[in-house]
């Protein structure tokens, strides 16, 4: 199916950008989340029309998005959990957790610009966690498990 990005998208193009996708991705997360509009004669017509107007709210989501970097950049959060003698977790510290804390320092994060490629913690110490604010701004933050 051809589409038209209606803003960045990791991995597929940039906004104003005619790709092909597969059917299913267009119909069930693309069109859906407003990411995208089908590559019809007439939403060609309607974007090339407003295409200064989207570009501008993209800036200005990317600028929104690096001053919650620099906000976040080096914050270190401290995350308390139950743990056995030996420092593992009885459970584990996931993405909520980590939202919950960072809304505790009055700061929101949805739970889906978290990135955990090794998955939960699952033990006492600092980890690096990775947070995606936009798809060009990319910031860390320090992630502290403390036993109870």
């Amino acid at each position: 199916m051809q589409v038209i990005l209606m803003e960045k998208v990791h991995k597929l193009g940039q906004l104003g950008d005619v790709v092909k996708v597969k059917d299913g991705y267009a119909r069930n997360y693309l069109i859906p989340q407003g990411k995208a509009k089908r590559a019809t004669e007439a939403n060609l017509k309607a974007f090339a029309e407003r295409r200064a107007e989207l570009e501008r709210q993209e800036a200005e989501k990317l600028a929104a998005a690096q001053a919650r970097a620099a906000q976040l950049e080096g914050m270190i959060v401290e995350i308390g959990q139950k743990a056995g003698v030996d420092g593992k977790l009885f459970g584990s510290v996931g993405t909520v957790d980590i939202v919950e804390a960072l809304k505790g320092k009055g700061i929101a994060v949805a739970k889906s610009e978290i990135r955990m490629p090794a998955g939960p913690i699952k033990a006492v110490g600092e980890y690096r966690v990775e947070l995606v604010l936009h798809t060009d701004v990319h910031t860390a933050i320090t992630v502290t498990v403390v036993p109870q």
